[in-house]
């Protein structure tokens, strides 16, 4: 699994060697040298390679720009898969969580694992349009419930 590295570390105004590079995110001097050859520009040909602060931290902000995947209205980003999903059979349930927002909860379609999306109470109509929404409520106390708990004895 790939590193996440933050680009704010990089301080714009200095200059830094692969291993200084290496050794400020935590990654090994392999991966320094083939971002070079993905494109992280160097001062100039010279040894000891140095990098531009400025340099460096522009390219990481771009390299992770390209990485982010967005979802539209209708779709959850599945954390398994990596990519945004339309749940399992366009089903999903809505939990409130307050007067104004609440969670869409629903399974991803490739690997079934569960899948959550924060979204606004003012939105959920729109979203119903496409999605099966069902909103679950459940009884305050067992006893109120007309069925048996599953643990039951009784006949």
């Amino acid at each position: 699994m790939p590193k996440l590295v933050n680009p704010n570390l990089a301080k714009i105004h200095r200059n830094y060697t692969v291993e200084d590079v290496a050794a400020l995110f935590g990654v090994h001097k392999n991966t320094v040298r083939s971002w070079i050859k993905c494109g992280l520009p160097l001062l100039d040909d010279r040894r000891p390679s140095l990098i531009l602060g400025v340099e460096l931290r522009g390219f990481l902000q771009k390299k992770r720009q390209l990485r982010k995947r967005r979802c539209t209205r209708f779709e959850i980003y599945c954390l398994r898969c990596r990519a945004p999903k339309r749940p399992a059979e366009n089903m999903v349930d809505y939990s409130r969580l307050s007067e104004s927002s609440g969670r869409l909860i629903g399974l991803c379609p490739d690997c079934h694992s569960v899948i959550n999306r924060y979204v606004n109470v003012a939105s959920l109509a729109e979203i119903r349009v496409v999605l099966d929404v069902s909103i679950p409520t459940a009884e305050k106390h067992i006893n109120k419930s007309s069925a048996l708990p599953v643990n039951s004895d009784f006949s």
